[in-house]
């Protein structure tokens, strides 16, 4: 997907049930905000050598990110593409966190000054996952800006705004058959107007790497 406001971007679903924001959520950059509710499809590559393989399309199967994940040993990285191959963002989990903390970088960094965001699990030990999102400006960490709650193993999970009732986007299991018989995962994530759809793709991106390394 292009970075360049104006070029194309995913296909909008007008609805009137969502109400925009007033002030638009914007992690990655404002190129990935629309005045629309974002239905995207997420589908992972279950049958393959390297975790973290991903394609993330609109409704009409046009593809808007890529998620380029690393061979067996080295879970701790993984880098979010736009369609042509230029990198969005980069994921990297911080070692030996009792949280299971992951930094979100722009572009391919992993410089300090170049973090948007992290993420931590709410508490070591859940039934569900629950995790605490923190702008790179909230180096305090006393409140979280925004929360992320549900399961990969469930298929399903919510992004709130902070620790309020304000949904920013859901995501739910595609029942496909034909996904399944190809040896993939399909899900349906629909993000809310004025929402930054690049920063709730990494959020659901971090969301299964700590479903897949549960147990490290």
């Amino acid at each position: 997907m292009a970075t360049d406001p104006t070029a194309a971007g995913p296909v909008t679903m007008p609805a009137t049930a969502y109400q925009p924001l007033l002030n638009p959520i914007t992690v990655v950059g404002p190129q990935f905000c629309a005045q629309y509710p974002v239905d995207l499809v997420i589908v992972k590559k279950v049958m393959t050598i390297s975790h973290g393989n991903f394609a993330v399309t609109d409704v009409n199967g046009s593809v808007i990110f890529k998620v380029k994940g690393t061979l067996l040993s080295l879970h701790d990285h993984r880098v979010l593409l736009d369609a042509a191959g230029k990198p969005i963002v980069s994921l990297q989990r911080k070692m030996l966190s009792m949280h299971r903390r992951w930094q979100v970088f722009r572009g391919e960094s992993s410089d300090p000054k170049d973090l948007l965001f992290s993420t931590k699990l709410s508490s070591i030990i859940q039934l569900k996952t629950e995790l605490d999102v923190f702008l790179a400006a909230n180096t305090k960490e006393e409140i979280c800006d925004f929360k992320l709650k549900g399961s990969w193993f469930d298929r399903s999970c919510t992004v709130y705004a902070g620790n309020s009732n304000t949904i920013i986007a859901q995501m739910h299991k595609k029942h496909n058959v034909q996904s399944v018989l190809l040896g993939k995962d399909t899900f349906a994530v629909t993000v809310y107007p004025n929402v930054d759809y690049a920063f709730i793709v990494a959020l659901i991106v971090i969301l299964d790497e700590i479903n897949e390394h549960k147990n490290d």
